[in-house]
């Protein structure tokens, strides 16, 4: 949404009420994962596995190369979807674009956890972090922990920056 705005491609009027939404959705999706596992949450005693139901966190803590593995996760995704929604990039005049478009979205999502996700848990995402993240805070969940707070801009920032530089980039390669 923000990378979209940044280059006019969404209505800046609209981003508040987006960026509400999703972190809306990210909650309640946590709320259901939390519904989902109700009867796990008293065997366990380990407070990652737990958080790590809910939000990302890095294999190993290292904010600068945390912060730079987001960045470059959210550009590959926000580069594909560009790549992959502009009309004419598939097949032109065909009409299959609007029919493939959403599953090349998922294997790019795909692609991205299975070759830059190990690092991080790739939010690319910051409302797929931070709603589940606050839905860990405040649910009543044994043994859970901390929400990990500390950590938690990696996932924000990281994402807004990958898809603002990735907009930016495709606009100046295929401009139109």
């Amino acid at each position: 949404t923000i990378g979209l705005a940044a280059i006019g491609k969404f209505e800046m009027a609209k981003v508040g009420g987006y960026l509400a939404a999703q972190l809306a959705g990210g909650i309640a999706g946590a709320v259901l994962v939390w519904l989902m596992y109700l009867p796990h949450w008293n065997e366990t005693n380990d407070a990652g596995a737990i958080r790590g139901s809910f939000c990302t966190g890095p294999a190993i803590p290292h904010l600068t190369g945390n912060l730079i593995s987001e960045v470059i996760g959210t550009f590959v995704l926000m580069l594909g979807v560009l790549a992959v929604i502009t009309p004419g990039n598939l097949v032109p005049n065909s009409g299959l674009q609007e029919a493939i478009s959403p599953a090349l979205v998922g294997v790019i999502v795909f692609s991205i956890g299975l070759s830059l996700g190990g690092a991080t848990g790739y939010a690319i995402n910051p409302a797929r972090d931070l709603g589940p993240r606050i839905a860990h805070a405040i649910l009543p969940i044994r043994h859970k922990g901390d929400s990990s707070w500390s950590y938690s801009w990696v996932p924000i920032i990281g994402p807004i920056l990958g898809a603002v530089l990735a907009a930016f980039t495709y606009q100046s390669l295929w401009p139109k």
